[in-house]
């Protein structure tokens, strides 16, 4: 099979040439442009994404990988799905969503045979085969999350690492200094999700530099998992004042069942911060205070990252939305009766 070495040989060009002529990114001389053209031709050579778009034959269309796993959170991970393909409908695309576990083979699948565009990637892991798939694929790509390794990729997500302090800076304003988090089931970390590892290492880094005491406990299924955790969290500090929830709806809504049939009423005996939730505290009994996780945050951005591929060079980069606090009145100074389990 040909490929861009030998058109670039049989036009009499340089390669750089000939990826400006099938990218359009640079202005190529007519006659040389029809060069190429017929080697392209005369060769069998497979166009690229590039050479689509040179022959005004884009697809319109963007692949969105977002693979379901056992443990994925449906509304959160439909939200994100959601709030990409709206944002795609601005500029005039529709999405392809591919959702199967084998991730990969759905993205090797597209891109050869050019049904797609570009690709954007959701529910990221640390170690994502995906984002290393990526490196090999002639196709512009923006990926929703922040892998280990960045190179050579363009990403966006919430600054989670940056939540995790947030949360904790405003209990610690309100003088807090022994304070627990709540986080996902294991298997979530297990799996190498990169979100809630980002949350956990932001959080220890932050009572570490804030000097709070603090603990984490990672509840298991149903309410007896999130009972044991609370458990976890109260034997390693008895004198818990406040308490950092960056975890599903449902768990989140079993430890506030919990905490209320242990008589702990919040905030008056425990202050309470529902961090990176895409869903509304408001409903909480009591209201939560939140740092909201917003799917368009992240997905209209990512979305006009992977639109201005299809035209200009990006340099590969990364950029964090900054998290923003909403103060619901679930954190108050603590007393001398805070802490009582």
């Amino acid at each position: 099979m040909a490929n861009i070495h030998d058109v670039a040989r049989a036009a009499g060009v340089s390669i750089s040439t000939v990826s400006y002529a099938l990218s359009g990114k640079r202005s190529i001389g007519e006659e040389t442009r029809k060069r190429i053209s017929a080697a392209v031709r005369d060769l069998g050579y497979r166009p690229n994404a590039g050479a689509r778009m040179l022959a005004g034959t884009k697809t319109h269309i963007f692949a969105v990988t977002a693979p379901l796993h056992a443990e994925t959170y449906a509304p959160a991970h439909m939200a994100f799905v959601l709030a990409v393909t709206q944002a795609a409908r601005t500029h005039d695309y529709d999405v392809l969503l591919l959702t199967e576990d084998e991730a990969t083979a759905g993205l090797q699948r597209v891109a050869a045979s050019r049904l797609v565009d570009g690709i954007i990637v959701l529910d990221v892991a640390r170690d994502d085969e995906r984002t290393r798939l990526l490196h090999e694929i002639d196709l512009p790509s923006t990926v929703i999350g922040i892998p280990d390794d960045t190179e050579g990729l363009v990403c966006i997500d919430l600054d989670f690492r940056r939540a995790a302090e947030l949360s904790l800076e405003r209990l610690v304003e309100h003088g807090h200094r022994s304070i627990g988090m709540l986080g996902h089931p294991p298997r979530v970390y297990e799996r190498g999700s990169n979100f809630p590892h980002r949350f956990r290492a932001g959080f220890r880094d932050a009572a570490d530099a804030l000097a709070v005491r603090s603990a984490v406990a990672l509840p298991g299924h149903g309410p007896a998992g999130v009972r044991a955790a609370l458990n976890e969290l109260y034997e390693q500090l008895p004198d818990m004042t406040g308490l950092v929830m960056n975890c599903e709806e449902p768990i989140q809504t079993s430890a506030l069942d919990e905490l209320a049939d242990r008589g702990i009423e919040i905030p008056r005996d425990l202050s309470v911060v529902s961090a990176c939730s895409s869903f509304d505290t408001s409903r909480f009994s009591p209201p939560l205070d939140v740092i909201p996780l917003v799917a368009a945050d992240s997905c209209v951005r990512g979305v006009e990252l992977l639109v201005e591929q299809l035209v200009s060079d990006v340099e590969p980069h990364v950029e964090l939305v900054a998290p923003q606090f909403l103060d619901r009145g679930s954190i108050v100074t603590p007393t001398p009766t805070n802490g009582r389990n």
